[in-house]
């Protein structure tokens, strides 16, 4: 009969969901610090003490199972509740202290995230920040985050959320002055699939889609790409548009030095769409007190 022993301590389920979130016993050793035998020992002591099977390996790769899937979620918050406890702990006198581990879409790492966090830590010296940057949208909190930073379509349902940086950016297209000059004039979006386009792709596959809006009309165009992109790789992709290599459709305040510098010309620009920007969102009740100075820092932003 299983029993709560030693094997099924903090150490154990702290490994378990690592290896759970990597998808992988060597990954989770590399973050661990531990060797991959060690992480296996680990996992295999926790499943004796349990009585039951958390993953399916086979020699390329490693699945949760059902029991595996359902400790994960069930853990994960408590686990995060403790660490945050312990990081409390460490706040003496006003003298913030511990670690701030954010698991964030790369799209805010460009110039968003950057400037406010340059400002958050010279207000507290004490405090440390790990950013995950991670464009597969997974749960900050599975992921042994404190808080995650995402767009408002992907927000986890009952997520506490706080906006950081613009409420609303846009969708632009830009080409070089020598592309434009060098075809046909774009006149509307159905122009597009036409041209040399250059696509920016999700880690899950998926391409960024193109989505337009005027006057009320919506209109998704999905041309060939010429060069596709993934998305960790933007800037690159922008440098192939500066150099002449075809259409780009991205965030607007990336492609605005360009337009201010001239190496890059709007296209299309009456029928870019907009969306709402990014929130700063946490599921649990229990804040760090690194997290809730963050908070109330990008409240402070806002008044």
């Amino acid at each position: 009969m299983a029993n709560n022993s030693d094997a099924s301590g903090m150490e154990n389920l702290a490994v378990f969901l690592t290896v759970f979130n990597e998808k992988s016993f060597r990954t989770a050793a590399i973050q661990l610090g531990l060797s991959p035998s060690t992480v296996s020992e680990k996992v295999s002591a926790l499943e004796r003490s349990l009585g039951a099977r958390l993953f399916t390996r086979t020699t390329r790769s490693v699945r949760a199972t059902e029991a595996g899937q359902a400790l994960a979620e069930r853990i994960a918050p408590l686990l995060t509740e403790v660490r945050a406890a312990l990081n409390d702990v460490t706040t003496l006198q006003q003298d913030l202290r511990g670690t701030l581990k954010l698991n964030v879409t790369g799209a805010v790492m460009v110039d968003i995230l950057p400037p406010l966090l340059d400002r958050f830590l010279s207000q507290h010296a004490q405090i440390r920040v790990e950013l995950m940057v991670d464009d597969r949208l997974v749960d900050a909190t599975l992921a042994g985050c404190d808080a995650g930073i995402r767009y408002g379509e992907h927000l986890a349902k009952d997520a506490i959320a706080v906006p950081i940086g613009p409420r609303i950016q846009r969708l632009a297209l830009a080409a070089s002055p020598a592309y434009l000059a060098s075809r046909d004039r774009i006149t509307h979006p159905t122009d597009l699939p036409e041209h040399n386009c250059i696509r920016l792709k999700f880690s899950s596959g998926a391409l960024v889609p193109w989505d337009f809006s005027r006057n009320g009309q919506m209109l998704r165009v999905d041309p060939p790409g010429r060069l596709i992109i993934g998305v960790d790789g933007a800037s690159a992709a922008i440098d192939f548009a500066r150099n002449g290599n075809g259409i780009i459709a991205t965030f607007e305040n990336w492609l605005q030095p360009h337009f201010d510098a001239g190496d890059l010309l709007p296209v299309l620009p009456e029928w870019w769409s907009s969306f709402e920007g990014p929130w700063l969102y946490f599921s649990s009740r229990f804040m760090t007190a690194p997290l809730r100075a963050f908070v109330d820092f990008l409240r402070e932003q806002e008044a």
